[in-house]
């Protein structure tokens, strides 16, 4: 027991340092743990997520070449027209914004261009910046789970599927949206009358003495006078029809016309006639979203060169080091002391399921990555008898590290708002990004699970 507890905090270390340090060094980090652990411990290692890897690899791909093509800049002055129409309900209409560009790209890393209009739209409606902009920067990670081609979801029906849950993607995120739209609505809710509005902030007041300082607060932020091609609004349709291929497969499998091609697996019944399997989804997300990307470059004249120098692929790819690092720590540790976890949790997680929730929290607080903590946890949590139901209803609490106010879209949200009203408290944890993120995960994980408890 001592050295299963030595090997965890191994772990734990090399998953705080990686934080630490961000970017591509959680991964990497995370591969020194592995050293210790299978060079030092000679524990067995584990075995890479590699089919969730190529669909990260797949969909990073295609929504950078539609981000190279100009197609985010489209995306994002659409809601830009929103958000300025109706300015007054800015606290709402901004993560709503921010959740869908998520569930769209995959990422929630298309915040970083939003944020500088939901700030200016905010100062010149007198509204106090950090009431839209905090709930709004965890609108953008909370979409992660609700995204058809993210890497939490797909994470989730591959090991799921693999682990005798059968579901697929479009039952994912019919849980995972309304769960996690009544999690934002009571996060924005509580966000509306937050802190005091900017006439009645004497800090601010004291700030705005100063002439460069109101100069540059009320200087204008748009995208609205960026001309949009012709060719970025095709590759935004050839994106939207790539993700509508994907969901049609799951469709036709809930009505029970199943149109995947089928292969011979080998097997023959009885009849002597051959066992047939379908082509998994993970492999058709795949196929989908390469063919796109190509149709993109073909016909949008998207430059390969300029998508890999986009945020939209960069992210991405730092997202596929950072799970195949830290899930392959994780699952060697958890392979070798599965026998020994089981025993001492089964009994409470036989009586009380939900509790895995906890579980899944804590490590994303660690773990930068909705994806990784999938990847990590969920086989464990089926090893340990958890239902599939169970699992889906508990998605939503994989988002716990806006916890501690590091992850770069925070941080970007604090720079962002040139007031000072959004900020990092001096004792790290009174943050701006607390109270809403803990309403919304809290409220999105009971939904969540009450969703699967009815209709499952």
């Amino acid at each position: 027991m001592l050295v299963m507890i030595l090997e965890l905090l191994i772990v734990l270390i090399c998953l705080y340092i990686g934080s630490r340090y961000g970017s591509l060094a959680l991964g990497a980090i995370s591969g020194i743990g592995l050293a210790i652990l299978v060079l030092g411990f000679g524990l067995k290692p584990g075995t890479p997520p590699t089919d969730v890897i190529y669909i990260i690899i797949a969909a990073v791909t295609c929504a950078g070449i539609m981000q190279a093509a100009g197609g985010m800049d489209w995306l994002i002055q659409i809601a830009e027209k929103m958000l300025r129409k109706h300015p007054e309900h800015i606290t709402f209409l901004a993560p709503i914004c921010t959740f869908c560009l998520t569930i769209l790209v995959g990422t929630g890393h298309v915040v970083y261009t939003l944020m500088p209009i939901i700030v200016d739209i905010a100062i010149k409606k007198g509204i106090r910046p950090e009431r839209p902009c905090a709930v709004a920067s965890v609108a953008s990670q909370v979409g992660i789970t609700c995204s058809p081609i993210a890497a939490a979801v797909a994470s989730f029906v591959v090991i799921s599927n693999a682990n005798g849950f059968d579901v697929n993607n479009l039952e994912v995120i019919a849980v995972t949206i309304p769960a996690c739209l009544c999690g934002l609505i009571c996060a924005s809710f509580a966000s509306y009358h937050r802190g005091l509005d900017l006439d009645k902030d004497p800090e601010f007041q004291k700030r705005l003495q100063n002439k460069e300082f109101r100069a540059q607060l009320y200087g204008t932020s748009t995208t609205l006078d960026k001309e949009i091609s012709p060719d970025a609004k095709r590759a935004v349709m050839i994106f939207c029809l790539a993700i509508l291929a994907i969901v049609m497969f799951s469709v036709f499998q809930i009505l029970g016309h199943d149109i995947r091609p089928a292969f011979e697996t080998g097997k023959t019944l009885e009849d002597g006639s051959p066992v047939l399997k379908p082509l998994g989804m993970n492999i058709i997300i795949q196929i989908v979203l390469i063919t796109a990307a190509a149709l993109m470059i073909i016909f949008c004249k998207a430059q390969p060169k300029k998508a890999v120098g986009g945020a939209v692929w960069q992210s991405g790819m730092v997202a596929v080091v950072a799970i195949y690092g830290i899930a392959w720590l994780a699952d060697t540790y958890f392979a070798n002391h599965l026998g020994t976890m089981q025993e001492a949790l089964t009994e409470i997680v036989s009586e009380y399921p939900w509790t895995i929730a906890f579980a899944f929290f804590i490590v994303s607080v660690l773990i930068n990555s909705q994806g990784a903590v999938v990847v990590a946890m969920l086989p464990l949590a089926y090893k340990l008898g958890i239902p599939g139901p169970v699992l889906l209803g508990v998605l939503p609490s994989v988002y716990g590290y806006f916890f501690i106010p590091n992850y770069p879209s925070d941080i970007a949200t604090v720079n962002f708002d040139r007031t000072g009203t959004t900020v990092i408290g001096k004792y790290l944890l009174n943050h701006s990004f607390m109270m809403p993120g803990l309403i919304s995960v809290i409220v999105s994980t009971i939904v969540g699970y009450a969703l699967t408890m009815v209709f499952y």
